[in-house]
């Protein structure tokens, strides 16, 4: 008996094929689109979580000299004093292409490192080779194939067990290569100390250890960016699943008289249910499939471009290679699934509460959705006032991202009833009955067409949203750029020694020398870079403060105060008239607040007189150069050739604010990518969802026609619905788009990053979207369209004959 119940509701499928294609289809979309996502997160996370691995340091605390560099002689003292730790020399080595990372460490008392062992193991490369001149570099290989064809260097053993981007060697062979032998970045504590150690103070007071103890490193960094990107895939994965939601809906209602029969016939709907229920979930994994095949595809074509991101704002070890990897297979697979389940949820439920005899048809199915409209409006406002309620009461991203979902969800909810009532005040305005027939059918395909049209809002919302977003924090972060990046030269020195030379010599060749001098310490057990300026018109008429006041800069070169960036005022609620105590015990009132975007950690500006109160030694190696632009060319030649300095030793403002805007501009390559994806797909569901109405039209239109209508003015009526529909969703998309923007630009952007942007309005680019939206509705409707336009009279007139 199952097998033929099998058959029976099998056959639905068979009889509407371009259905199932659509069922498909929408459930494709939503997986390809999450599951894209999910894919870039994981293989991004695995590739931090490989790089602390293949460092074999990540959870090792380190010890820095705040003033730069570390000297063989501070590390000696370490060692015979018992400290079992491993000196590190980091530095960017000129190859064969441009630049790149070299990492060295100290072998012989460093944690044994994969690509040392598997040098060892697999190729026969004693330890003792990378010990010993001319030492071994190790790297992936195609940065082994560049290295290989550099002069000059050490051999090169490829290994996949190092860093991306990264160069592996001994610290001895480091110092040499970078021309500093002596110098050392910081050293890493080993887990397993002697007991009765000297206390750091008591034998290098000047140095600092820097705990490792709850700090997930370049993962916890890089949190916001992968929830940001987990958001908009689960928005794209709902547009998707509207498609689902109709079509599964529609084919219920179609097989209502069946189910009747099947019924009468003496089977259980408990039995019904449950074979239905399989029947779903057997296409939800067929369509997850394919949904994880395009996945594939979007992710490496988005990949790259993250990657890019990754390591330009972060330094993160991400390569631009994707991995099928069973966490996100098993997560697209799991959300089609439960997607399918939660899309039919409401159409099993009508299944059991419509009565057993009712008349088939989609009236009786339309109907109640009209009559439930209203409901749903309500529990839109009840999703947006637990939204708000979310981020009163809560705080952080997931708060951010809740008042987002109730906003969007409860927006999409409120769609058929704000658009039930517009269509009613067109409808007061027809001066011809055929005019006040178009509107009032439009109204009465609402119910069908609404699915669509909540995934039609949704899609133009996040567009605009993200759009406008995007557009404030460029033009924010360029006029940002002007006027931090304002020197037109960038200097750095090897040592100080060459500083003190370079700052007589800009002396006479520049107009005016700001040395950029900074010290790194702890305030409240995080990070703090205090950098001393000198009094200069560049600094008072082009410094960016959020909070100016008469006298700022008075006050600090002065001495009497502090500035703090943004980042600092938000994560510790410090802001003017409050007091900022430093390390050893200096207190300074904060005479204002700087913005400081892409910058994670904190940072205060002191008058460089007041940095020799903190007992450290201040580094003399950084210098910004005032000069004419058409100088600069020369003047950085001269210096390189003068004092032998590296090209990265060298930046130009150009250079540098061109570097800063690619890094900009990549970062929201993949929010911008994951915006056309989901509109697309909105359109794709106003096409389905007029295909699928299709034949419920021609007994709504034979009447029409029957009276003198044309099928070619019908055709174009079809059309002008299509455009009016997406006419209006677009327009209330626009006030749900623009709150979009300000939550993400007032909460989740403060929350992730600790900066605050103000948002602009871009009503050229809203128009645009907006035309693409009414032309994607016009394309979705040319195939229905055609359709009536071919129908056969005949076909009219039997609606005449058969009973409704």
């Amino acid at each position: 008996m199952t097998g033929a119940i099998l058959q029976a509701i099998w056959s639905h499928w068979r009889r509407h094929p371009l259905q199932l294609a659509t069922l498909l289809s929408g459930i494709a979309l939503a997986t390809a689109l999450w599951s894209a996502v999910q894919a870039i997160n994981t293989e991004a996370r695995a590739n931090y979580a490989s790089a602390t691995q293949q460092l074999a340091a990540g959870s090792l605390d380190r010890i820095i000299d705040p003033s730069g560099p570390m000297t063989l002689s501070q590390y000696r003292i370490l060692r015979r004093a018992g400290w079992q730790v491993a000196a590190v020399r980091e530095g960017r080595l000129a190859v064969a292409g441009g630049r790149i990372n070299l990492l060295g460490v100290d072998l012989l008392s460093y944690p044994t490192l994969p690509a040392i062992a598997e040098a060892s193991q697999v190729q026969g490369i004693a330890p003792v080779d990378a010990l010993s001149a001319p030492g071994r570099l190790f790297a992936r290989a195609p940065l082994a194939e560049r290295l290989q064809a550099t002069a000059g260097l050490p051999p090169v053993i490829a290994s996949d067990q190092v860093p991306v981007g990264t160069v592996l060697t001994d610290i001895g062979t480091a110092g040499a290569l970078l021309g500093e032998p002596e110098q050392i970045s910081h050293v890493v504590v080993l887990s397993k100390q002697p007991k009765g150690i000297p206390h750091l103070d008591q034998i290098a007071p000047e140095l600092r250890r820097i705990s490792t103890q709850g700090d997930g490193g370049i993962a916890s960094l890089t949190d916001s960016f992968h929830l940001n990107l987990t958001a908009f895939g689960l928005l794209s994965f709902a547009v998707g699943l509207f498609i689902v939601h109709g079509t599964v809906g529609l084919a219920f209602e179609q097989r209502r008289p069946m189910i009747r029969t099947l019924r009468a016939l003496g089977t259980p709907m408990r039995t019904l249910r449950r074979l239905l229920v399989v029947e779903l979930m057997i296409l939800a994994l067929i369509g997850g499939l394919v949904g994880l095949v395009l996945g594939l595809y979007i992710a490496g074509a988005l990949l790259p471009d993250v990657a890019a991101t990754l390591r330009g704002l972060y330094g993160a070890p991400v390569d631009g290679a994707l991995t099928i990897r069973p966490v996100w297979v098993a997560s697209g697979l799991g959300m089609a699934l439960i997607g399918t389940a939660a899309a039919s949820g409401q159409a099993f439920w009508k299944l059991a509460r419509l009565p057993l005899l009712s008349t088939p048809g989609a009236r009786a199915w339309s109907g109640q959705t009209q009559g439930s409209v209203a409901r749903l409006a309500v529990a839109g406002l009840g999703l947006i006032g637990l939204g708000v309620i979310a981020v009163l009461l809560g705080d952080g991203l997931i708060a951010g991202f809740a008042l987002l979902a109730g906003f969007l969800m409860g927006a999409a909810l409120c769609l058929p009833f704000l658009l039930s009532h517009l269509l009613n005040l067109g409808g007061r305005t027809a001066g011809t009955a055929l005019s006040e027939w178009v509107w009032a059918d439009m109204k009465a395909q609402l119910p069908g067409l609404s699915l669509a049209l909540m995934a039609l809002l949704l899609a133009m919302a996040a567009n605009i949203g993200v759009g406008t977003m995007v557009s404030s924090f460029r033009l924010t972060f360029t006029g940002w750029l002007d006027q931090r990046l304002t020197a037109e030269l960038y200097v750095t020195a090897r040592d100080d020694a060459q500083g003190a030379e370079i700052e007589r010599w800009l002396g006479r060749h520049s107009d005016r020398v700001l040395p950029i001098r900074a010290l790194e310490m702890e305030h409240e057990s995080a990070p703090i870079f205090v950098y001393g300026v000198v009094d200069d018109q560049t600094y008072r008429q082009h410094w960016p403060l959020l909070t100016p006041a008469e006298g700022v800069w008075d006050r600090v070169v002065g001495g009497e105060a502090i500035l703090i960036n943004e980042q600092m005022a938000r994560r510790n609620n410090l802001w003017p008239g409050d007091t900022v105590t430093l390390p050893p015990d200096l207190t300074y009132p904060i005479a204002g607040v700087y913005s400081d975007y892409g910058n994670p950690t904190a940072q205060a500006i002191l008058s460089v007189d007041e940095l020799a109160r903190f007992g450290l030694p201040v580094p003399n190696t950084r210098f910004g150069v005032r000069l004419p632009s058409d100088k600069v060319a020369t003047v950085a030649q001269e210096l390189a050739a003068s004092f032998d300095l590296p090209p990265d030793a060298l930046i130009d403002q150009a250079n540098l604010k061109a570097r800063s805007m690619e890094i900009f501009d990549k970062t929201f390559v993949v929010t911008g990518a994951l915006n056309i994806l989901t509109l697309g797909v909105a359109g794709f569901a106003i096409f389905t969802s007029l295909l699928t109405l299709w034949t419920q039209r021609l007994p709504q239109l034979a009447p029409v026609w029957a009276m003198g209508i044309t099928r070619r003015q019908l055709a174009g009526l079809e059309l002008l619905r299509s455009v009016i529909l997406a006419a209006l969703t677009t327009a209330l998309a626009l006030p749900l788009g623009l709150m979009l923007a300000w939550v993400l630009l007032a909460v989740i952007n403060v929350e992730a990053f600790g900066w605050r942007l103000p948002m602009f309005v871009f009503p050229v680019e809203w128009a645009k979207l907006g035309a693409l939206a009414v032309l994607t509705a016009l394309v979705a409707g040319l195939l229905p369209a055609r359709r009536l336009l071919q129908v056969p009279p005949s076909d009219l007139l039997k609606v005449f004959a058969h009973e409704r």
